[in-house]
């Protein structure tokens, strides 16, 4: 009983942590706007660069990070801390080693879910990239890095940041299938990356076409293109 409810908890906190709605903040509390009417109409990063600048682009890039690494802060110690609390015997050391991978792989899950289908925005919300980092650092940081190296580098050559978001989510997973990893981490790697890859659809179909924005235009010319 004590595990499922712990669990339960988790899952909440994991996904509330995910669903704060940052990008949504900066817009309203800097312009008053509701930033899904603008520019590509994603919560997230690059359309608050494009909408409102580069400085509140960077604080919510920081917090989008940082909600991803609180939430396997959730399942890593939160979860195994309240089942003992919860527990009339405390739980033996092995098992929660056993229980614990998977507490980090659906916490990280749910706060890519809670990003991307934020409670707060009647369950609308970003492509959960900047999360899904935020994700990978708390529970693999040789994975984050791997991850934000390939972001950086591809950013810098093509100047898109829906490409390299999403090579960015393919090289996790080669990552975390290629190295020693508990099966639960590559569950949330492979399933998240996924998750962020079909959340950038829409990126996929302007990318054929030719007609994807590259960093540095304005939200006006975004939502020019996305008229064509």
């Amino acid at each position: 009983m004590a595990l499922w409810t712990a669990a339960t908890v988790g899952l909440v906190i994991a996904y509330l942590f995910g669903s704060i709605p940052s990008g949504y903040l900066a817009g309203k509390l800097l312009r008053g706007i509701d930033i899904r009417e603008h520019g590509s109409r994603s919560t997230g990063a690059t359309n608050v660069l494009r909408t409102l600048g580069k400085w509140p682009a960077l604080v919510v890039l920081i917090a989008d990070v940082l909600k991803g690494v609180a939430a396997i802060f959730v399942g890593r110690w939160f979860c195994p801390w309240l089942i003992t609390e919860l527990s009339t015997t405390p739980p033996m050391a092995a098992e929660l080693q056993v229980w614990v991978p998977w507490a980090v792989c659906l916490a990280g899950i749910a706060a890519l879910l809670g990003h991307g289908r934020s409670i707060w925005l009647n369950f609308t919300g970003g492509k959960s990239a900047a999360t899904g980092l935020g994700v990978l650092l708390g529970m693999s940081w040789p994975v984050g890095l791997g991850a934000a190296a390939v972001f950086g580098i591809m950013l810098a050559i093509a100047r898109i940041v829906s490409l390299s978001s999403m090579l960015a989510a393919l090289t996790a997973i080669v990552i975390v299938c290629g190295f020693e990893h508990p099966w639960p981490y590559r569950l949330l790697v492979i399933a998240g990356g996924l998750y962020v890859i079909i959340r950038h659809r829409a990126n996929i179909r302007r990318l054929l076409a030719g007609t994807e924005p590259r960093l540095g235009q304005s939200s006006a010319d975004v939502k020019a293109e996305a008229q064509v």
